[in-house]
C-alpha cells in the first residue's frame, strides 16, 4: 500500500550535492525503521504546531504559509525545468490542485476535531487505493475493520462536529487521488522537479484563499517563522527520511510502519495539544491501524 501523507512524498531521488549530500549521509546513518518513525513523528508535530496558528491566521492562512515555504524549499533544492511537455504539465496541474485541496481539507478538519481523529479518517484514502479491485475475502475483512473503526470514531464521542468529519473525508479522497497522481508524475519525472512544480502550483491555488481569510496577519514575523517550521516538519524532513528509508527496506515493511501514523497522531494530539480521546476512540484508531497494516502486508505480498 502506498501510504504518503499530505505533500511529503512524491516521485524522485534525494539530491546529492553540497549541504544536501552531508544531510543525506547523516540521515543514512539512522536505521531505516527509525527513519520512518521519525518522519511520522515529524509530520504530526508539524500538524500540531500548525494548529497553534489557527487563532491568528485561520486554517486557510496556515495552509497558505505552509505551502509557500514548502514550495520555496523544494524549488531551491530541485531547481526544476519548466520545459516538460504538455502530458507532464497535465499531470503536474492535477497533482498541484489535489495537493492544495488535500492540505486545505486537512487543516479545515483539524480546526474542528482532534488530530488523531483527522489522521485516522484521512487514512481511508490510501487504504481504499490499496484495496481497490481486490476480490479476496481477507482484503474485504480489512475494509470492514477500517469502516468499523471510523464508525466508532463518529459514535464514540458525541461532540464531534459533522463538518470536521466531512472535511477529513474530503482529505481522504484527495489523498487517494494524490497517490494515483504521484504514480503518474513519477512516469514523467525521475527526480523531485515534478513535486516542486506541483507544490508551487498548490501554493498559488491556496494563496488567494489564505490571503482573503487572514489578510496582513500572514506577514507577521512570528507567523512566518512558525510557518517555515511547519513546512520543514511536515514536508521537507519527512520527505527526505522516507525516501532514504525506502532505499534500504522493502515497501511492505515501509507500509506497515507507516500504518502506525494514526496512533502517533493521537499521541501527539494528546501530548502537544491536550486532545484526549476516549477508550472507544482509541479502539477505533487501533482498528484502522490494524486494517492498514493488514492491507499493506496482503497487497504487497501478491
Amino acid at each position: 500500500m502506498t501510504t504518503m501523507h499530505v505533500d511529503r512524498v512524491g516521485p524522485g531521488r534525494v539530491p546529492r550535492d553540497g549541504l544536501v549530500a552531508f544531510a543525506g549521509r547523516a540521515i543514512g546513518a539512522v536505521p531505516p525503521p527509525a527513519q520512518v518513525l521519525a518522519g511520522i513523528l515529524s509530520v504530526q508535530v508539524g500538524a500540531a504546531l500548525a494548529k497553534q496558528l489557527f487563532g491568528t491566521v485561520g486554517s486557510a492562512g496556515t495552509v497558505a504559509v505552509r505551502l509557500f515555504f514548502a514550495a520555496v524549499v523544494l524549488l531551491v533544492v530541485w531547481r526544476p525545468t519548466f520545459r516538460i511537455g504538455r502530458p507532464a504539465w497535465t499531470v503536474v496541474i492535477g497533482y498541484g490542485l489535489v495537493l492544495g485541496a488535500m492540505n486545505l481539507c486537512f487543516y479545515l478538519a483539524l480546526a474542528k476535531i482532534p488530530l488523531g481523529i483527522v489522521v485516522t479518517i484521512e487514512f481511508l484514502g490510501p487504504l481504499a487505493v490499496a484495496l481497490a479491485g481486490s476480490r479476496r475475502w481477507l482484503d474485504g475483512l480489512w475494509a470492514l475493520l477500517a469502516a468499523g473503526g471510523v464508525v466508532l470514531l463518529a459514535e464514540g464521542r458525541g461532540d464531534l462536529p459533522m463538518a470536521g468529519i466531512l472535511f477529513a473525508l474530503g482529505a481522504a479522497v484527495c489523498w487517494g487521488s494524490y497517490i494515483l497522481l504521484s504514480a503518474a508524475l513519477g512516469k514523467h519525472s525521475d527526480d523531485g522537479g515534478g513535486l516542486a512544480l506541483g507544490m508551487a502550483l498548490a501554493a498559488l491555488v491556496v494563496a488567494p484563499v489564505g490571503i482573503a481569510d487572514s489578510g496582513t496577519a500572514l506577514l507577521e514575523p512570528w507567523v512566518l517563522a512558525v510557518g517555515l517550521g511547519v513546512a520543514l516538519l511536515s514536508s521537507v524532513i519527512p520527505y527526505s527520511l522516507e525516501l532514504e528509508a525506502l532505499r534500504r527496506i522493502p515497501p511492505r515493511v515501509f507500509g506497515v510502519l507507516m500504518s502506525l501514523e494514526p496512533a502517533v497522531a493521537a499521541m501527539v494530539g494528546l501530548v502537544v495539544l491536550g486532545e484526549i480521546l476516549g477508550p472507544v476512540q482509541w479502539v477505533a484508531v487501533l482498528l484502522v491501524v490494524a486494517a492498514s497494516a493488514g492491507a499493506t502486508r496482503s497487497t504487497t505480498a501478491t
